[in-house]
């Protein structure tokens, strides 16, 4: 039996003896695509290639490409784990054809590696061809269809409709035909039973997509119509993990050696075995899936957060912890014990997870630990929110608040509920769930018109390293509608302003035409090519126009990016060699730079490093540029290179004395113009994350003057400008003096009510009652309050104090008085504090709340009597 590290190698090596150059996986973080945030499918990193932006250095390739889907047909994350054969993070094995060859080779080598080399039976084997679709004029795919009948028998062959059998990167854009490869793993005597023809795309467990073969020769436009690229392509992807259960003789996905040393492993932390139970084996795969995304992602740049790609990548992690608490009872933090086995695993063809294992273990522990923490304070929530159920349904308003305010996962109420005997109404919470998901789609949908062509110029040239202006001409425009507004996206045939990138911002600027100005407010990169946008077009579409960037906008960027290397270059050398980046931004007013480190970054070392940045600004260092030169080449001049970053075959390399980095973005010609720089803050961004803000030139002299005049005023208050740390110390020791002396004051004062509240305590209907207005701070309240309770039985305490309009209550009760009364001091008191326009809540025997309207304490206090007189 092949294990999946052959499986792997054999496609790889089958495509590179038909002449395709084997590539490496891109990132499974995308950072410079604005409409995809992780890569989804084998196809991506040649996107701009399909386009016809890019031209293509190999016109055959091949390669195994991480990918991560948590959305769409069949990959909505909260699936994964209940079927055999969906994950979130997978693997695509892929060979592909830029304007090569087309149907005829690659479905022949398709059928010739599976049943040739991998040696699937034929007999297990169906295909499908596109039907054709009327609204979109196209016909059945015949070249298709005549091709796979020299190959399996016309029986076998399916026609597929457009759902299943017509591939399309998005609403717009490259699309063709497609034939998918399915095998039927069932066994013979199933097989005997029901044709596997009629389970094909029926979401069988067993009768599973294995290989998908697309013939790209359409583009989509956004009215719907279809035009011919100006070439054929092949774009092929094949599930690596289903590969493996098929070849392995397999019925899930997770018996494979892809997953099963995870398993193994997560048995071994949980004591509980694979397959004796379904809801832990939903679990075990759950986690097993989860720790391959969120491992990879990490390890490609992309933490934990609360927005965007990183708060898929949170949301994947906390489903998993949850799955792990509430199915195998795992209490402590566990995931990250698992990047151990997977780097073992896997490391070898992605050296990515075994480099940066250290950093993903302590990332992931962090979040661990901290989500776990959010489970105990939703459990806080859940208990308030049970005391004060009527009936045995809690609504879903309820649970969504948990889910949306706490980020407690409903699945986990649900559970918690179920063991108390009550019930969730799921149709609610669903209801509400419904509403968030609309109001953010309302809010980021964006609505593009086609591309308007003016002239043919395919290769756009970016001229801003030597250039901040132009005579240009407008190449293509097209209007884009979001909800706030609508603007423009202009492309010339040669521009000098940067689009966002690399952690630089987009540079800004304008266009000029006839004594008009029309503002550039910001520049980007979309499929290989750079964007400009405006809120208006020019009078004139096919005039030369004159473009200009903001001249100062850029100086001051390109300060803070080249400070940017310096700072790197420095905080290797004074923290060490571990220290990698992990995320910049480069803005015209502030530089901001996360790296890898472990520790806070001591107030001496952020002295040492800004110092040291400020030396090699001083020294002047010229700017060595080295354009468009191999990648090897860069490798051996010492450039660094960063993890989660696709580079080219060639690449451009910044040096700055020993400063020397790959990057594309502005910078000075030499280290003297920045003037000074000056640290503002450090801080921890994530687990084992530090991020360091800065400023350049003259805003860090604008900085520094204010510190100084800051420092002048402090020495005028203090009247001792000789030594003002000694005259704040002298003031530190007097305050915490007179502190003592009123704590000691509030103790004198507090004993003094407790004795005469003692003294005022009266039998009401069998209880030791004293509801009362007191001048005492909360902290004396509640240590008055345990005092009295513990010296007398079945009291009933209420105290009430104001602070301004600011009312505070206290309930205590003793705990005979809970048991025999069934009172409890949190309903209690959230009933008198509604007296006072507030509320609160708390324990059985002990609860606080606030309120403010200090005109209702007597009415409270009278309630309080009436509560008893009425037990």
């Amino acid at each position: 039996m092949l294990t999946s590290k052959e499986i792997r190698q054999k496609f790889l090596d089958f495509f590179k003896d038909k002449g395709h150059v084997v590539v490496p996986s891109a990132p499974i973080v995308i950072k410079n695509d604005p409409t995809l945030m992780f890569t989804n499918a084998g196809m991506n990193q040649f996107k701009d290639l399909f386009l016809g932006n890019a031209p293509a250095k190999s016109v055959r390739v091949a390669d195994t490409q991480k990918c991560l889907r948590v959305s769409g047909k069949h990959n909505d994350l909260e699936e994964v784990g209940y079927d055999t054969y969906h994950h979130t993070m997978f693997e695509m094995l892929g060979n592909w054809s830029f304007g090569d060859y087309f149907k005829q080779e690659a479905i022949g080598w398709a059928w010739e590696l599976l049943t040739d080399v991998y040696g699937l039976d034929k007999d297990r084997l169906y295909v499908s061809v596109f039907e054709g679709d009327e609204r979109d004029g196209l016909a059945l795919d015949t070249e298709a269809f005549d091709i796979w009948k020299n190959h399996i028998d016309e029986s076998r062959i399916i026609n597929g409709n457009k759902k299943d059998n017509f591939w399309e990167m998005g609403e717009i854009g490259p699309c063709g035909p497609c034939s998918e490869i399915h095998v039927d793993l069932r066994s013979d005597e199933e097989r005997a039973k029901t044709d596997g023809k009629s389970l094909v795309n029926q979401d069988h467990p067993l009768v599973v997509e294995v290989w998908n073969l697309v013939f790209m020769e359409f583009n989509r436009k956004a009215d719907g119509s279809l035009e011919k690229l100006p070439a054929k392509h092949v774009d092929t992807g094949m599930g690596f993990e289903r590969l493996c259960m098929a070849l392995q003789g397999k019925k899930s996905n997770y018996d494979t050696d892809v997953f099963q040393p995870l398993i193994t492993e997560i048995e071994s932390l949980s004591g509980f075995k694979y397959a004796e139970d379904k809801d832990r084996d939903v679990a075990m795969r759950v986690i097993a899936d989860h720790v391959r995304a969120i491992a990879f992602a990490v390890a490609d740049g992309q933490l934990p957060s609360n927005t965007g790609a990183g708060y898929v990548i949170r949301r994947i992690l906390r489903r998993a912890i949850r799955y792990g608490y509430s199915r195998l009872k795992l209490r402590d933090p566990f995931m990250y014990v698992l990047v151990e086995k997977l780097a073992k695993e896997m490391g070898d063809f992605f050296p990515e997870i075994r480099l940066q294992k250290e950093l993903v273990k302590k990332v992931i522990k962090e979040e661990e630990k901290s989500f776990l923490r959010t489970v105990a304070q939703g459990l806080n929530r859940i208990d308030q929110l049970i005391d004060d159920l009527e009936g045995d349904t809690l609504d879903g308003v309820s649970a969504f608040e948990l889910y949306d305010t706490f980020g407690f996962p409903v699945d986990l109420t649900a559970l918690i509920l179920r063991e108390l005997g009550l019930k969730l109404d799921m149709k609610s919470f669903d209801a509400e769930m419904a509403k968030q998901k609309e109001r953010s789609r309302a809010a980021t949908k964006l609505s593009a018109d086609d591309w308007v062509e003016l002239f043919e110029d395919a290769n756009q040239e970016f001229i801003g390293y030597d250039q901040l202006e132009a005579e240009v001409k407008l190449v293509r425009y097209r209007k884009v509608t979001s909800k706030k507004k609508e603007f423009y996206q202009l492309m010339f045939n040669h521009t000098p302003f940067y689009p966002e990138g690399g952690g630089q911002v987009g540079d800004t600027g304008v266009i000029e035409l006839n004594n008009k100005h029309i503002p550039v407010f910001n520049t980007k990169k979309e499929n290989g090519q750079i964007v400009h946008y405006t809120e208006s077009l020019p009078e004139n579409l096919r005039y030369p126009l004159h473009v200009k960037v903001d001249a100062g906008k850029r100086r001051n960027t390109a300060s803070n990016h080249t400070a940017t290397h310096l700072l790197h270059e420095v905080l290797r050398q004074v923290l060490g060699k571990h220290v990698e980046q992990k995320g910049s931004l480069v803005a015209p007013d502030h530089l901001r730079f996360d790296f890898s480190h472990f520790k806070k970054v001591s107030e001496e070392e952020i002295r040492i490093i800004e110092e040291m940045v400020n030396i090699r600004i001083r020294e002047n260092f010229e700017l060595e540029e080295h354009r468009n030169i191999p990648i090897g080449e860069a490798e051996e001049m010492g450039a660094m290179m960063l993890f989660g970053e696709k580079y080219g075959d060639t690449v451009r390399a910044i040096k700055f004395g020993k400063s020397i980095e790959l990057c594309g973005g502005t910078h000075v010609r030499s280290t003297g113009s920045i003037g000074l720089f000056k640290i503002v803050h450090e801080g921890a961004v994530a687990a084992g994350i530090r991020r360091i803000e800065a400023i350049t030139g003259a805003k860090a002299d604008k900085y520094i003057s204010e510190e100084l005049h800051t420092l002048h005023q402090v020495k005028e208050l203090l009247k001792n400008p000789k030594n003002p740390l000694g005259g704040i110390q002298s003031l530190k020791d007097e305050n915490a003096l007179m502190l003592k002396e009123i704590e000691q004051l509030r103790a004198e004062k507090a004993r003094d009510v407790k004795v005469q509240l003692a003294a005022e305590i009266e039998t009401v209907n069998g209880i030791n009652f004293l509801a009362k207005r007191v001048q005492l701070d909360a902290s004396s309240i509640k240590n008055v309050a345990f005092e009295l309770k513990a010296e007398n039985t079945n009291l009933m305490l209420v105290l009430i104090h104001a602070d301004g309009q600011k009312v505070g209550l206290t309930v205590a009760l003793h705990d005979n008085l809970v048991a025999s009364q069934n009172l409890h001091a949190g309903k209690i008191v959230k009933e008198l504090a509604s007296f006072v326009k507030g509320g609160g809540g708390g324990q059985a025997n002990f609860a606080t709340a606030g309120g403010k309207d200090i005109n209702g304490i007597d009415a409270a206090l009278n309630k309080a009597k009436e509560i008893v007189l009425n037990l």
